[in-house]
C-alpha cells in the first residue's frame, strides 16, 4: 500500500483551509485552458473522500465554465482558488489541489506535466 501524507492548503488570507491525504505528491499538471492558463494554477487531484475542508465554506464563490462540470471554487475575499471539485470520466468525485497553495509543497521541487486543456 502507498504511503499517505496529510497535506494542508488555504487560500491567501486563510479564511478557506483544508487538509488532504495523498501519496507523496512530487508531480503537478499544468494546464492550457483559459481557466488555468490565466490562474497559473498547478494541479494535483486526490479522491474527494481524501479531502476536509476545515473552514471557509462560506467564503467560498463557484465559478463554472465550458461544459459546467468543474467547481473552480475560489475565495470570497483574496481571490485565490486553492482547491476545485470535479469527477472523473466515470462519475467519480475528485479534488483538483491547486499545489501552489499547499503549505507542505515546494512548487519548485514539482515535475510539471503539461496537459492541453485548450483542445478539450
Amino acid at each position: 500500500m502507498t504511503e499517505q501524507r496529510t497535506y494542508h492548503g488555504s487560500c491567501h488570507c486563510g479564511a478557506v483551509r483544508y487538509e488532504a491525504k495523498s501519496p507523496p505528491i512530487g508531480e503537478a499538471l499544468s494546464c492550457n485552458c483559459s481557466m488555468c492558463r490565466r490562474k497559473g494554477s498547478l494541479l494535483a487531484f486526490i479522491p474527494a473522500t481524501d479531502f476536509a475542508l476545515q473552514s471557509g465554506s462560506d467564503a467560498l464563490a463557484d465559478y463554472q465554465f465550458n461544459k459546467h462540470v468543474i467547481h473552480h471554487l475560489f475565495c470570497r475575499t483574496c481571490g485565490v482558488t486553492s482547491f476545485a471539485r470535479g469527477a472523473m470520466p466515470d462519475g467519480t468525485p475528485v479534488i483538483a489541489l491547486n499545489v501552489r497553495c499547499i503549505d507542505e509543497i515546494d512548487p519548485d521541487t514539482l515535475k510539471i506535466n503539461r496537459i492541453d486543456g485548450k483542445s478539450f
